[in-house]
């Protein structure tokens, strides 16, 4: 066992997709948690939708297959997603999930219209870019390494400095901008995290299956604890687990992609939560059931007790 771990870890490409693995998913943990508990857990399958039409218009436009330029194509892509699901829900009467649903549904039928329209082109410099809809792990490079590296710090530092203003606007919006602080701002710096960590995930998980790696953790944690530090920080380690569990498996097994077996991983991960976790998950439950229904057992049997012996004074007494 020891063997084959040091053998798979010894090989330059796994240990690149294991870093970019892991901190996909502890960077998609720690934003999924806010966007789960402010009741936006479509906003991440809404914007990994939205990036694909920002994907295939970089590569019309330039001809090229650069992730840099793909990944700029599906961040601006992303950003416009997110403008227009605000106006949509501020000057209209349509709920934020309706209108999530509709930038979904149009920003990836306009993505795959124009996939569509690339791959009937005489370009042939297009084969590959159907990789984004399921994800590549395998293809990452060192570059891509260093910069969900810089990506990961820079969520962990600002999720730890705004900790305060974060918690307030995910539980109570209003209190927090009667105390003075910039509403606003904060949740659109929170849509631009999670702008962030669902283009630099696309790569390695596909658009399908990005917004699953970013929700899946953020629950799971949810079932063990009640607190939200413990909770942000369990769902980043749920996550990190689930690209390290991911890319060890999909290493070891030909022609298994990386991106959905982490999926498959968050998902054991949520299913063992949900089995396990104390106060919140099935077994707890069972077994506090058995103590309350054993509890009014013994009470109607002291009560019954209680009243034979009242019954059996009265008839000593007369």
């Amino acid at each position: 066992m020891l063997d084959w771990l040091m053998s798979v870890l010894l090989d330059p490409n796994t240990q690149w997709i294991l870093i970019g693995c892991t901190l996909l998913g502890l960077m998609s943990g720690i934003v999924g948690s806010f966007a789960y508990l402010r009741k936006q857990s479509l906003v991440g399958d809404t914007l990994a939708h939205a990036a694909l039409p920002g994907i295939c218009i970089a590569f019309m436009l330039t001809g090229v297959k650069s992730l840099p330029l793909f990944f700029l194509g599906a961040f601006l892509s992303g950003m416009l997603a997110t403008a227009s699901m605000s106006v949509i829900t501020r000057y209209t009467r349509i709920k934020a999930d309706a209108a999530m649903g509709i930038i979904l549904s149009v920003f990836f039928g306009v993505g795959i219209v124009l996939l569509t329209q690339i791959q009937h082109s005489s370009n042939g410099n297009q084969s590959g870019l159907d990789k984004f809809l399921f994800g590549q792990a395998a293809s990452m490079m060192k570059s891509d390494v260093y910069m969900m590296i810089g990506v990961s710090l820079l969520i962990v530092l600002a999720s730890m400095l705004l900790f305060k203003e974060f918690k307030l606007l995910s539980f109570d919006p209003g209190f927090a901008r009667g105390l003075g602080f910039p509403v606003a701002v904060l949740e659109q710096l929170l849509m631009l995290f999670t702008v962030i960590a669902v283009v630099v995930g696309i790569q390695a998980v596909g658009i399908v299956l990005m917004a699953a790696l970013l929700i899946t953790p953020a629950v799971s944690a949810r079932y063990w604890t009640d607190k939200l530090g413990v909770m942000v920080t369990l769902s980043g380690i749920f996550g990190a687990i689930s690209g390290i569990i991911g890319t060890l498996v999909s290493a070891t097994v030909s022609n298994l992609p990386t991106g959905p077996v982490s999926v498959l991983a968050a998902t054991f991960v949520f299913v063992v939560s949900v089995l396990l976790a104390p106060r919140r998950g099935l077994l707890a439950r069972w077994l506090h059931r058995i103590n309350n229904d054993r509890a009014i057992i013994l009470e109607n049997e002291r009560v019954r007790n209680a009243e034979q012996q009242t019954h059996v004074q009265k008839g000593a007494s007369l």
